[in-house]
């Protein structure tokens, strides 16, 4: 079954190598907590919101070994007033043989507000 994955973090400046740094650790983190491989990734759509330019948070994919054909795009997420700023959002899709209810979204930094609903108190996705 094909799984659609999704995590988001914050950066707190607009620096390319702090876009890297948040997006390998939440990337990290999607893929070990749902024993996600390179070679059963579709795909990845990365959004950032308009105050990141710095960099490519795909850049960070791109560090992990195995990942050289996976295929990734960035984006700019829409700009609705109000919403969170400096926000790296990623839509990994997967092969899986996990349960949708199963799967493990993964939220960090100011990006846990995005959706409270999957976060426990610990700070952890719905495990």
């Amino acid at each position: 079954m094909i799984r659609g994955i999704r995590g988001a973090t914050s950066v707190i400046e607009n620096e390319e190598q702090q876009i890297i740094t948040a997006t390998k650790k939440l990337i990290e983190e999607m893929v070990n907590k749902n024993n996600i491989h390179a070679e059963t990734i579709s795909h990845v759509l990365i959004s950032v919101t308009d105050d990141i330019n710095a960099g490519f948070p795909a850049r960070a994919l791109r560090q992990f070994n195995g990942w050289t054909f996976v295929p990734v795009m960035c984006m700019k997420e829409i700009d609705v007033p109000g919403s969170l700023k400096r926000c790296i959002r990623v839509m990994m899709v997967a092969q899986t043989d996990s349960e949708q209810q199963d799967i493990k979204h993964v939220y960090h930094n100011e990006a846990i507000k995005l959706r409270p609903d999957l976060i426990k108190e610990s700070g952890e996705t719905n495990e």
